[in-house]
């Protein structure tokens, strides 16, 4: 007999385990699915444990600083295997903390490869035993994996994808990256500042594509003057992996061809979405012609009673889209009306060095979508605690509706640009106009008070430049 519930969910990821707990909460009996460790890729290998790895990184380059800030630091070295070490307890505390919340909110956790049987069915298989279960509503949570490069598999030794880069057998000493978008940057950011010979390769014109122009050209500068090689509109061919490292031939935006040698390379060029052998195409689940599954507003799929969040869906692809969308989907399961997720409301941050943070239009792509604007830059240079800080290096850029003073978009780089960026999102949440954001009273001495500035700059009435 089947074991029945009101909702299941197969995936733990941040989006799967917050749709879990949702529904728990509104008093559907849940059970989730798992075939690996609850928390997903986001909170094993992804998200939490590279901002582990990334923060040793910045802690190290500030050591080697030291002298920047009256202070004195000697025989200074960064040990890659206890770095690693952290991180990874980093991710099994809260791999734990996840546990918890499944027995606090009396979810079922199945362990094993989860299955759609048909409609309102699923097994799930582990050591060669199968268990039937069955809902009138289920929720597909099954993320995404690393696109290799094609004729060039990763092999964990000298080619890498985001895993096994975070558990490095060795530490690099010339690194190739190809692909600069927030993974690919993370990780060359990362291995330089622990001193590896990083080279990034890029096809587009430009790095991190997705950013507004300034900022990809700002970070440019900036990790050119870390040593880092940056190479866009740039090709790879040619790829050869040995047991010593890889070689290959590495073709400019001017086409001209160079040969080199690396002793590991990261492929982060994309992401492949985890629907093979769930039983999608049995039941005539719509996706799109990359492989995404189709939804509406409430994610639900075209198959009664199936839901799918995350990244198995449309982008953005960010570990706190999933998870809203796991509680717009439990709440819609259970009867109480969500609001729909405006996608232009979702913030992307990178925590390379110097971090990035966006939310809404870049300027190119208001000014696209038909819209005359008002832009406001200010740079960090003119702002009192990024200069205590010794991080003076960045900028704050925001982008308005000229016609109406809405909040289009704001684009952020520099230090602890990821945790202002909210700021803007629940302004363009709440429909802000440049009269609110400029009543706005930001306390001093802080980097934020660079967001405000911005604002005023748009409308010819910066203070500080």
């Amino acid at each position: 007999m089947a074991e029945n519930y009101d909702l299941i969910v197969l995936g733990s990821g941040p989006g799967g385990y917050v749709a879990a707990i949702r529904a728990a909460q509104l008093g559907l009996k849940t059970a989730i699915v798992e075939r690996e460790n609850l928390g997903g890729i986001c909170l094993n290998w992804g998200c939490i444990p590279t901002k582990a790895l990334l923060r040793s990184a910045e802690i190290y380059h500030y050591m080697q600083h030291a002298g920047d800030y009256g202070l004195a630091a000697e025989k200074i070295s960064a040990d890659i295997a206890a770095v690693v070490k952290r991180s990874r307890g980093v991710a099994k505390q809260l791999n734990q903390g996840v546990t918890h919340l499944m027995k606090k909110n009396k979810i079922t956790v199945h362990m094993g490869e989860g299955k759609l049987t048909g409609k309102g069915k699923l097994s799930v298989t582990k050591d060669g035993k199968t268990e039937e279960l069955a809902a009138k509503n289920i929720i597909l949570a099954t993320g995404a994996r690393a696109r290799d490069l094609p004729g060039t598999p990763a092999d964990g030794k000298r080619v890498w994808t985001y895993r096994h880069a975070m558990t490095p057998p060795e530490m690099p000493t010339k690194l190739l990256v190809i692909g600069s978008g927030a993974i690919g940057i993370e990780f060359a950011s990362f291995y330089n500042d622990m001193g590896a010979d990083v080279t990034v390769v890029e096809m587009m014109d430009r790095i991190v594509p997705v950013e507004d122009a300034d900022v990809s050209a700002f970070l440019e500068k900036a990790l050119k003057k870390q040593g880092m090689t940056i190479m866009t509109g740039a090709g790879v061919s040619d790829i050869k992996v040995t047991d010593k490292g890889v070689s290959a031939k590495l073709k400019d935006k001017a086409g001209k061809e160079s040969a080199a040698e690396f002793s590991h390379m990261i492929v982060a060029i994309g992401i492949v979405p985890n629907t093979a052998d769930i039983g999608l195409q049995e039941l005539g689940v719509a996706v799109d012609d990359r492989g995404f599954l189709k939804t509406d507003e409430m994610c639900r799929t075209n198959v009664e009673g199936l839901w799918a969040i995350g990244d198995i869906t449309a982008p953005p692809w960010l570990a706190h889209k999933a998870s809203h969308e796991g509680v717009i989907a439990a709440e819609a399961i259970a009867g109480k009306h969500p609001h729909a997720m405006d996608a232009r409301n979702i913030p992307g941050c990178t925590y390379c060095h110097p971090q990035i943070a966006s939310v809404g239009l870049t300027e190119a792509k208001a000014k696209e979508a038909g819209y005359e604007v008002k832009v406001g830059m200010f740079p960090f240079i003119g702002n009192g605690k990024a200069i205590a800080l010794g991080e003076a290096e960045g900028f704050t850029k925001t982008v308005f509706d000229a016609k109406t003073g809405e909040l289009l978009g704001a684009h952020m780089i520099g230090a602890e640009v990821t945790e202002m960026i909210q700021g803007y999102t629940i302004g363009k949440t709440l429909e802000t106009t440049e009269a609110e954001l400029m009543h706005t009273v930001f306390p001093h001495p802080t980097i934020s008070e660079s967001m405000h500035e911005s604002v005023l700059a748009a409308y010819g009435r910066a203070l500080h430049i």
